[in-house]
Formats: C-alpha cells, sequence, structure tokens
C-alpha cells in the first residue's frame, strides 16, 4: 500500500514557477548536454565542498532581499553571510567594547546609532547583534586564528533606542577561492572582493528581525562588490578624530 503524503501547496507552487522559468532560459540559452554536465559537476563539487551557503549568500541572496523589500519602508537588509555564530558574549555596559585580543591590529572605531519603528517611535532595549573581520581580513570562529567570538557580540539599545560601540575599522576582504565557488569566480572574469563592512542584526518583539551592514564612503570596492550587496542607503563616513576614526547610522525596523 503507497503512504500518502500532504502536500505542501507552497512548495508545489514554487517548484512548478521554478520549472516555467528554467524552460525559458534553456530555450534562451540553449544549453548543450555538455554544459549541462559540467554545470552537474561543478554543482556537485559545491556541496560535496561545503560551499553552497557562501556561493548562495554571495550570488543569490542579494537578489532575495531587492526582490521582497526594494519597496519598503524601514532600513533596507543586506547579506546575513556566511560568518555569523550563535553565542556570543553579551555586553553590558554601555559604550560596548567589542570582544578584541589586547594587541588588536587596525584602526579603533567609535560607532553610533539608532534604533526605531517605521512608525517613529524609538526602540529601546532592543538586541543587536555585532559581527566583522579583523585587521587582516578575517573571521573569528571561521578562517582567522584569533580566539572564538572575537570581534563579535550582542548588546541591548537604550531607553532611547540609541548604542554606541567601540571595536575596530573593518577592512575589505576576498570571499575564499580555492574551491568551486573560485572556479566560478575566475571562469566569470569576476574579482573576489568585498568592501570593508560592519554586519549588524537587530531584534526586538512585534518587529521583523532586520539583518544588515554598514558600509563606508571612499572603499574602492563599493561599486564592484563581488556579493552585490551595498546600498547606498547604507552608507556612513568614517570621520578622523586622531586616535580613533568614528562613524554612525541610524536603523528602522519594520513592524510585523
Amino acid at each position: 500500500m503507497i503512504e500518502s503524503v500532504a502536500k505542501n501547496k507552497r512548495v508545489v507552487e514554487i517548484y512548478e514557477s521554478f520549472v516555467k522559468h528554467m524552460k525559458n532560459f534553456l530555450d534562451e540559452q540553449q544549453i548543450n548536454h555538455e554544459e549541462y554536465t559540467n554545470f552537474v559537476n561543478w554543482a556537485n563539487r559545491l556541496g560535496t565542498s561545503g560551499e553552497i551557503p557562501l556561493f548562495l549568500d554571495v550570488f543569490v541572496e542579494t537578489h532575495v532581499l531587492e526582490s521582497k523589500y526594494k519597496t519598503l519602508p524601514g532600513t533596507e537588509p543586506s547579506l546575513l553571510g556566511p560568518y555569523f555564530v550563535e553565542g556570543t558574549q553579551l555586553l553590558t555596559e554601555q559604550p560596548f567594547v567589542i570582544p578584541q585580543r589586547p594587541d588588536e591590529k587596525g584602526e579603533k572605531l567609535v560607532f553610533r546609532g539608532n534604533v526605531s519603528s517605521v512608525n517613529g517611535q524609538p526602540l529601546p532595549n532592543t538586541r543587536v547583534e555585532w559581527w566583522q573581520d579583523d585587521a587582516d581580513g578575517f573571521y573569528s570562529n571561521f578562517d582567522s586564528d584569533a580566539p572564538d567570538f572575537n570581534l563579535r557580540g550582542h548588546f541591548y539599545t537604550d531607553e532611547n533606542g540609541h548604542f554606541e560601540v567601540h571595536s575596530i575599522v573593518p577592512v575589505p576582504y576576498q570571499i575564499p577561492t580555492n574551491g568551486p565557488t573560485g572556479e566560478f569566480v575566475r571562469a566569470a572574469g569576476y574579482h573576489a572582493y568585498r568592501p570593508a563592512h560592519l554586519h549588524l542584526k537587530f531584534e526586538k518583539e512585534g518587529h521583523e528581525a532586520l539583518i544588515t551592514q554598514v558600509f563606508f564612503e571612499g572603499d574602492e570596492w563599493l561599486e564592484t562588490d563581488v556579493a552585490k550587496g551595498v546600498r547606498s542607503s547604507l552608507l556612513t563616513k568614517l570621520i578622523d578624530k586622531g586616535e580613533y576614526k568614528e562613524a554612525s547610522l541610524d536603523f528602522v525596523m519594520r513592524t510585523e
């Protein structure tokens, strides 16, 4: 006896739409069997290497976000990226000092922000997750020799939705290129650089979680970001204060 399986209508809807557009794509590109086989073999390498999240984060996620959010109010989301991890330290005293090595290289950064709702109300006690690369372009818990959770932490906004963070200025870096993702980058003639950026994730009851990035004016890779994650509304200035650089940006969360 064949066991019946409940049908997920949304899965069927998305799959059938995918097939429809795929047929149009194949008709347009006239892909031959050798090209198809090469793609299948490359996709298999992508999966067995564990790089599917990397490839999708860099080359697909931006288009998903633009499709859903480009006409909505509030701060534009950007990529979660492959370097997010759970379990960071709770920082309790403002200004929040992001955990770092005693001899951490890099320029000192003071970053200030405010979090509000699309209705204009400030959002106190909003959970903010922060992560970034170090002065060598590496992320702790992944490709860095730094201790786990270095340059990572989370904290909560004050009663007016404000926060101030002390860290270091992030730097541009290359996405990994020694696997199938790198094969694609080279075949397409792309470079592999992302501009310097900070990662922030905001969570507040009654609001959609906001995952975004902050970029800095003047970065040489802004217009050619390999991940196409730069949004003009997420740009800020780095102001030289002598012993440190200062930057700020406000964030607006959408209600659920």
